[in-house]
């Protein structure tokens, strides 16, 4: 099975299923000499891990991880680094009744017409079980972002209608402790409460609800991102959009941006200081407004990168559903087992270790964009 790895420089290929004896990831091309801080990659773990609140899946892991190789005295030493998160709380058999049958809007149909096999126990490759690993490639890609102050967060901002108002963020630390205030992680806590009380409601009918999660990016520098196929922009939307249950991916004004004249679009060039302009480092330079999300080009411009993720309804709910079997005969299907009434809650930390991901390969590519 290919497109298991992603990145160029900094690199990563994840491996296990849902259901198997555990996942894991390997990661190629960290510099060596990074400090590693294996308490906060366990804390970027936990903050996606199952079992969380009452309007997560119930399924228990503890998501411990365990460093394999790359790693001495607390160091990365430029060699590959293997890390494993064993599973612990499988429950196969919650998926015995759908060994023959499709489940509408999963992965079951495509895979077993795809590979002529599928593990039908709780979806195996294709399950969110994998994103796991990438919290933890994506923590350590923060960690090397960190020793260059660039600084990732991202908070859920709707949850089906109901809207967080738009924030306005100085300190990102600051909204990412607003955001833990609550089980939803939104940062705004009047309507994370409404939020909380519709998921809720919606769990206990048996159904489920999408949302979307907006994510910034501050003290990106001028520059991340490559012509023409590797813009910055379309790597994000790749990462963003290989995430379970992703539908939809926007930065800067997005669709928005598509009902606006250029008069009102373009985002205007001043200079805090005229008499010192730094075109070389851009780091002089701003724009008034921001509807380019960061990116001009397909190349970071030193504003703040923002875009928002969207996120389908958990395809699993607690209704019986008409559907087919592997012979193509009518059949029907109920959900079972332990499942997220609503995934973003889960999915902001996966959100910001994907976007870590780009961002670290595309400023480790950009070393080798000049001679000086």
């Amino acid at each position: 099975m290919a497109g298991n790895s992603f990145g160029q420089i900094f690199r990563i290929t994840t491996f296990g299923e849902s259901h198997g004896e555990a996942i894991g990831v390997i990661i190629d091309g960290c510099p060596a000499q990074l400090e590693l801080d294996l308490d906060y990659i366990q804390a970027e773990l936990d903050k996606r891990k199952p079992g969380q609140s009452k309007i997560t899946t119930q399924r228990k892991e503890s998501d411990s991880v365990k460093i394999l190789s790359g790693v001495f005295e607390g160091k990365t030493t430029g060699t590959p680094i293997a890390m494993l998160i064993p599973n612990e709380d499988q429950r196969s058999k919650d998926y015995t009744h759908n060994v023959d049958v499709f489940r509408p809007s999963h992965a079951d149909y495509t895979y077993q017409t795809k590979y002529g096999i599928r593990d039908h126990r709780g979806g195996g490759r294709s399950s969110a079980r994998e994103t796991a690993a990438r919290v933890a490639a994506g923590a350590l890609a923060k960690l090397l972002l960190k020793t260059h102050g660039i600084e990732i967060a991202a908070h859920v901002c709707s949850v089906g209608k109901i809207k967080a108002p738009s924030v306005k963020i100085d300190n990102l630390q600051d909204f990412i402790n607003q955001r833990e205030k609550n089980i939803v992680r939104c940062a705004d806590q009047g309507v994370a409460d409404e939020m909380i009380s519709y998921i809720d409601g919606i769990r206990k009918n048996g159904d489920t609800v999408g949302g979307k999660i907006s994510c910034y990016i501050k003290n990106c520098p001028v520059g991340l991102g490559e012509p023409v196929f590797d813009k910055l922009h379309a790597d994000l939307g790749k990462a963003m959009l290989s995430i379970n249950a992703v539908h939809g991916f926007e930065y800067g004004s997005g669709f928005d941006g598509s009902e606006m004249l250029g008069s009102e679009h373009n985002d205007i060039f001043v200079s805090h200081a005229p008499s010192q302009l730094d075109i070389e480092s851009g780091n002089k330079i701003e724009t008034l407004t921001n509807f380019s999300g960061g990116i001009q080009g397909g190349i970071s411009n030193g504003m703040p990168i923002e875009f928002k993720v969207a996120f389908k309804p958990v395809a699993t709910i607690m209704h019986n559903q008409a559907t087919i079997d592997s012979e193509g005969n009518a059949a029907e299907i109920s959900g079972k087992g332990r499942h997220d009434p609503c995934v973003v809650p889960r999915a902001v930390p996966i959100v910001e270790a994907m976007a870590a991901l780009v961002l670290a390969d595309h400023w480790l590519r950009n070393k080798n964009s000049r001679l000086k």
